[in-house]
């Protein structure tokens, strides 16, 4: 069990120092090179000390027995939600450097996310992922509930592009003791209420609505509203799956963590065979309209008292915080970019979790910006 730690300065100190050296270089960190490398006003020995006490607390580790230590994926969600400082005007030099790239042209946008993408790869050495703004049909035209035999309801929905989606829930309990003409009726009452409450809203919407207050009269289906709440999702990102931008493989595959084939193949397998997965990642509903990126709760526990820092509006995957096993090994940094206030698209940048999350960062958000601008443009 990892014993928690209340991080002095001490201890940020030399956390921050062993994943910037770390981050530099990709060899493991010791007291020795610590100590001669920055201007510590303590001893070896107790840089040693304090490294044994960030590996007790789960921040560090060894390789192998001889080695130094290396950040594990706790660590530098510390690094990141707390050692890392921001500026504006570290934001404004990089929206400025994306600016001057881009500026020039009257770009069809299309093209501009390509350029974007080519952009991002080429600041970051790492892999950049740019979705197409999710534009169309994304509106709820017609909902349609109807009674099955099995006693479940299926549910049609119709989206402003005559799209067709079908799901099935469970008959709510309160209800299963009417008669089947009574239900057939009440269900079409129903749905005549939720179209009411409902046409037009986009389908990003419909999976955050308070479903409790549209009305009243829907108490009685509130097990179901929630049900087809948690099923609209899925069916959103099955929706919206679609072709992405994909620039920097050649480049990340140079980094230390991709030495291998296997971890090679590995990469290549998300990038052609598990898009619809990573899509989902990418261009997540829930991240849509709360894009702030949480503070992890070991991150919490860890840092005691200690408050975040500010740090950009943007959504920080890093190591087994990814739920696909293929990006294990990589940081997963997004930022959404929207078309006057809704939610399109996504801005990501998929790297080793030895990656440069100054430098990352204020990419990805200031991209993310810059194509909202282009958009609102239209």
């Amino acid at each position: 069990m990892v014993k928690p730690l209340r991080l002095n300065d001490r201890h940020q100190q030399i956390l921050r120092a062993t994943v910037q050296h770390y981050i530099a270089t990709a060899e493991p960190v010791g007291s020795q090179t610590l100590a001669q490398e920055y201007q510590f006003a303590v001893s070896s020995a107790t840089i040693r000390n304090a490294l044994g006490q960030l590996e007790k607390a789960g921040l560090l580790y060894q390789p192998h027995v001889s080695a130094g230590r290396v950040p594990s994926d706790s660590g530098y969600r510390i690094y990141v939600d707390n050692l890392l400082t921001w500026s504006d005007r570290q934001s404004r030099t990089v929206k400025q450097k994306l600016e001057n790239e881009i500026s020039g042209d009257n770009w069809h946008f299309e093209a501009l996310i390509q350029r974007m993408g080519q952009i991002l790869a080429s600041l970051s050495g790492y892999i950049t992922l740019i979705t197409f703004p999710q534009t169309e049909t994304v509106h709820l035209r017609h909902l349609q509930l109807m009674l099955l035999p099995s006693h479940q309801i299926l549910i049609i929905l119709v989206t402003d592009s005559y799209h067709t989606h079908s799901l099935t829930l469970d008959l709510p309990a309160t209800m299963e003791a009417k008669e089947e003409g009574e239900l057939e009726q009440e269900l079409a009452i129903f749905s005549n209420l939720l179209n009411a409450q409902l046409r037009g809203k986009n389908l990003s919407e419909l999976s955050h609505l308070n479903w409790q207050e549209l009305d009243q009269k829907f108490s009685i289906y509130a097990d179901f509203l929630q049900g087809l709440q948690q099923q609209i999702k899925p069916l959103l990102q099955r929706r919206m799956a679609g072709p992405l931008v994909v620039h920097g493989v050649s480049k990340v595959i140079q980094q230390p963590e991709f030495s291998q084939l296997e971890q090679v193949q590995m990469l290549l397998s998300l990038l052609e065979q598990e898009q619809e997965q990573l899509f989902s990642l990418l261009f997540d509903p829930d991240d849509c309209w709360d894009s702030l990126g949480n503070l992890g709760q070991e991150t919490s526990l860890l840092m005691g008292e200690m408050a975040p820092r500010s740090r950009p509006v943007v959504t920080l995957r890093i190591g087994a915080e990814n739920p696909l096993e293929s990006m294990h090994p990589c940081t997963l940094v997004s930022a959404i970019y929207r078309q006057k206030k809704v939610p399109v698209g996504s801005v990501s940048i998929l790297g080793p979790t030895r990656m440069v999350y100054q430098q990352t960062i204020p990419l990805v958000e200031q991209a993310a910006e810059c194509l909202s601008e282009a958009l609102s443009k239209n």
